[in-house]
């Protein structure tokens, strides 16, 4: 959904919410606490893109944006949740409790094509 020579965003194949969003580095850096400085800027302009985007294109009220280091980071690979999220969703009702979800046949390519869309108008 979206590349450049520095970040790259796409789906989580196991969503939290549909049109989960993960905005990761190219370069491998295992953690946040590891991204060099000249990364954080380009990293987080597309962040900030992508939430607006998901706000904007799957009419979500807001969003989370989340970063583990080392703890739950199942991936060793520094990368950024984007997660859409609507009033009265009730995600932290009890706490926060991370229940994936699956996407139907088509589904992860046509919200990746709404998203696609929305990022580049932005």
């Amino acid at each position: 959904m979206h590349e450049d020579g520095d970040v790259i965003a796409f789906l989580d194949r196991a969503p939290l919410v549909k049109g989960h969003v993960l905005i990761a580095p190219r370069a491998h850096v295992e953690t946040l606490d590891d991204l060099p400085p000249d990364l954080i800027g380009p990293l987080f302009a597309v962040v900030q893109r992508v939430s607006r985007a998901v706000q904007r294109s799957l009419g979500a009220d807001g969003s989370l944006i989340m970063a583990n280091t080392r703890i739950s980071q199942s991936v060793p690979h520094a990368h950024v949740h984007v997660v859409p999220r609507h009033q009265g969703d009730g995600l932290f009702r009890a706490g926060m409790v991370w229940i994936r979800k699956r996407y139907q046949d088509e589904e992860a390519a046509q919200l990746a094509a709404r998203l696609r869309e929305a990022i580049a108008a932005s």
